[in-house]
């Protein structure tokens, strides 16, 4: 007998080489954001202005790869540089308002195309399934001592 966690593993797998979402670093050509710049945007805009150093520890990334992401954000103008707000020494990273614009635009447009895969689906189903990927989630945050901040 299958273990259903192999199912589990395949399907992530599948589910994982579906980039209607992004590519790589700020904006692409198209306009939209890459995947990495949707993430960064997204935890700044939910836990407020972050060092690299708190970014490193959200992520659990190095500070080198964040100081890419970010200056790649801050080029194409989705994030500025900020001093602490709370007066520490280091610097922050904040979403500026073209950034939270694009964000919104690329969240709404993913969320068309999840409307569109779901179109067949019941809202019950639809709520169902986003209930054990947040519980797939917050567990795999968990295990990893990583809480990703939700509304």
């Amino acid at each position: 007998m299958v273990r259903p966690t192999r199912e589990v593993e395949y399907e992530q797998m599948l589910l994982s080489r579906h980039t209607f979402l992004h590519q790589r670093g700020g904006r692409r050509k198209d306009g939209t954001l890459e995947r990495s710049a949707y993430i960064l945007l997204s935890r700044i805009r939910m836990q407020g202005p972050m060092s690299i150093g708190e970014l490193s520890d959200a992520f659990g990334l190095d500070a080198s790869t964040l100081n890419r992401q970010t200056a790649a954000a801050v080029r194409a103008g989705l994030a500025e540089r900020i001093p602490d707000p709370d007066g520490g020494m280091a610097r922050k990273f904040r979403i500026t308002d073209q950034g939270a614009d694009i964000l919104d635009e690329e969240r709404e447009g993913i969320v068309r195309s999840l409307d569109q895969i779901l179109v067949d689906w019941a809202d019950e189903d639809i709520a169902a399934f986003a209930s054990y990927l947040r519980r797939f989630n917050t567990d795999i945050e968990r295990i990893g001592g990583r809480p990703w901040p939700r509304r």
